[in-house]
């Protein structure tokens, strides 16, 4: 999973028929499930899940509370509503709620079906954050009758008890206008039903689909067929725009893996927000060991959009690598509903974003510099966590506080612990070898279907690097010590340096230089703050309100695009304003003028460790 923060800063801002599956046949072991998209009512979704021959006088059926790749407990069951069970003959069987997600139904061996109606997530989204209040939106559910399913099935289907091991056979009905991208195969060939049938229930929550009006590209990299495909509500980005850049990077981060991945489909699911009340709001992206499902703000600018996705979609893709192959058996065997997380989200989660930064310096689609920018701003971003917590025991405990509130550091400190171990074993190795080579080690000796224990995983890494790297490991990531990271990286000849960079122009880090009025609705500039350069440069004044800017207007409704587009401006652009001041209205022409500021980074500074850097780098 990847997450975005864009909210924070806004959020300061802000304040001032029916399928025809056949029942029939109760001897084959199989779970078949019925969704009807084509007639949506209230805004839900009618389920019904067909059950297979069952010889308790007693069954639980439970939607996840959790699912893997989010590290929250989100309680879909939440969102499940009219659950009723049926024998044959269509009487209803005795069903008690048990806890938000599980029902028992009685008298199971009569067990005919379940129906229930399913409410989206999207719909309840605030943007404050990602807790019990908002489930995280590229793991959640959209509904949007004739135009839009985001059909994460966890949030749809769930599993009786003992039976998640047993096939699963989902029939989903929908408007002929709509297709459904996913990495799944249609057994069924009319244009208004889709017939997938998966080994088990795992499965099928690793393949989620998406129903929308066909805008997709597909295209072909070392044997594995990638799909692309796009939501756009007001239709402001299409497949075929992004598409380019996707190739290029698929190609780049397939070359860096080489052998490690042999997926042969892979689906990248882009839903973009319109960022009204009643829509996604959690942005980022959320890996499955073929697809990736995305969501990102459709304001969003198609060049920063491309940016965004070659960073989310490739930590996504990387996935691939751990914890899709190399994982604990906390993962192998996940409980959706009490599940046991495991010590080592340093690897899930920091390696993968570590390969995220890497492959893009190692494969030349960013420069030296901006690598290290990357990685000063790790270092700058995790010091603003808890670094003497053990980050195993974050992991371990990582849904409950004080854990929970350091998650994101897996991001940051995660990714500076795979930087530092490759370093580790570059030194050691003379360059030859890296934390890739690791990992292609470790995807040998476990793979897919083999996981290791929590507890060996460290004197397994050691049997296959070196000692330095088991002391590494238990002195800063099980241990305590915050990580020297000077120190590894003058291994590799690099140091810390400053550099200018521009800064946001409407904010400077989380602190706003405008606000809306909460009765009109107008963009306002704050009073009694000092003003950065682009607001000295147009002679601009705290209280005027900004109505347009190069004829587009602005307000409440469309601030978080205003923001965006303005990190596109550059030095010396023309532009004009409309504002009022002091309630008459006012045109203003000019040039953009950015705020600088001084940046801490690294700077390759030794020479005579000019081979190693190189192996690191480009190795």
């Amino acid at each position: 999973m990847k997450k975005i923060i864009v909210s924070l800063a806004l959020s300061s801002i802000l304040l001032s028929c029916k399928s025809g599956i056949s029942t029939t046949n109760k001897s084959k072991q199989e779970v078949k499930v019925a969704i009807n998209l084509s007639d949506v009512k209230d805004d839900k979704v009618q389920v019904t899940i067909y059950a297979p021959k069952l010889s308790s006088d007693q069954i639980t059926y439970s939607i996840p509370k959790i699912v893997p790749g989010t590290y929250s407990n989100d309680n879909y069951g939440r969102y499940i509503e009219d659950l009723k069970a049926f024998d044959e003959k269509g009487i209803l069987l005795d069903v008690k709620k048990i806890d938000e997600n599980t029902w028992a139904i009685q008298s199971a061996k009569k067990l005919s079906k379940i129906t229930y109606s399913v409410n989206d997530t999207y719909d309840t989204e605030k943007g404050r954050g990602f807790g019990q209040e908002d489930i995280f939106s590229p793991a959640g559910t959209n509904i949007e009758a004739g135009t839009n399913f985001v059909v994460n099935m966890h949030g749809f289907v769930g599993y009786f008890q003992d039976k998640q091991e047993i096939p699963y056979r989902v029939n989903i009905t929908h408007p002929e206008t709509l297709w459904g991208a996913t990495s799944m195969i249609d057994m069924d060939a009319k244009n208004n039903s889709d017939e997938f049938i998966v080994s088990r229930y795992g499965e099928l929550v690793e393949n989620p689909v998406m129903y929308a009006k066909p805008d997709y590209t597909t295209f072909t990299v070392d044997g594995m067929d990638i799909t692309i495909a796009v939501f756009s509500p007001n239709g402001k980005i299409t497949a075929e725009s992004i598409t380019p850049e996707m190739k290029k990077m698929m190609i780049a981060q397939k070359t860096f893996l080489g052998k490690i991945n042999a997926n042969k489909k892979y689906t990248v699911l882009l839903y973009l927000s319109s960022m009204k009340p009643n829509d996604a709001k959690g942005f980022g992206a959320l890996e499955h060991p073929t697809a990736t499902t995305v969501v990102m703000p459709e304001t969003i600018p198609l060049s920063m959009l491309q940016e965004q996705m070659k960073d989310v979609v490739s930590h996504e893709f990387f996935h691939i690598v751990t914890p899709l192959t190399i994982h604990s058996k906390e993962i192998q065997y996940f409980d959706y509903n009490t599940p046991k997380m495991s010590e080592h989200l340093w690897m899930y989660e920091g390696v993968t974003e570590y390969f995220a930064n890497l492959f893009q310096i190692n494969q030349g689609l960013i420069t030296e510099e901006a690598f290290y920018e990357r990685i000063a701003d790790k270092i700058e971003q995790a010091k603003r966590m808890n670094d003497t917590m053990p980050f195993t025991t974050m992991s371990a405990n990582v849904l409950q506080e004080p854990y929970k509130a350091q998650y994101l550091n897996v991001y940051q400190k995660g990714a500076l612990i795979g930087m530092c171990i490759d370093i580790i074993i570059r030194e050691k190795s003379e360059g030859k070898r890296g934390i890739l080579d690791l990992m292609h080690k470790l995807s040998n000796e476990y793979g897919v279907t083999k996981a290791f224990d929590d507890k060996e995983l460290f004197d397994k890494i050691v049997s296959l690097t070196y000692p330095e790297v088991g002391d590494f490991l238990k002195a800063y990531v099980s241990g305590p010590t915050p990580i020297p990271y000077d120190l590894f990286l003058n291994k590799v000849g690099v140091s810390k340096s400053t550099v200018k960079v521009p800064g946001g122009i409407f904010l400077k880090g989380q602190s706003p230089y405008i606000t809306i009025n909460p009765q009109t609705g107008e963009i306002t500039i704050l009073t009694n703050i000092e003003l950065n350069e682009f607001f000295k440069g147009l002679s601009l004044k705290g209280g005027d309100i900004i109505s347009a800017i190069n004829n587009k207007v602005y307000n409440k409704e469309n601030i978080f695009e205003l923001i965006t587009t303005s990190q596109e401006w550059k030095e010396n652009d023309n532009i004009t304003l409309k504002i009022k001041r002091d309630g008459k209205e006012e045109n203003i022409t000019g040039k953009v003028s950015l705020p600088y500021e001084e940046k801490e980074t690294f700077s390759a500074t030794d020479t005579s460790k000019n081979s190693l850097k190189e192996a690191w780098l480009k190795g």
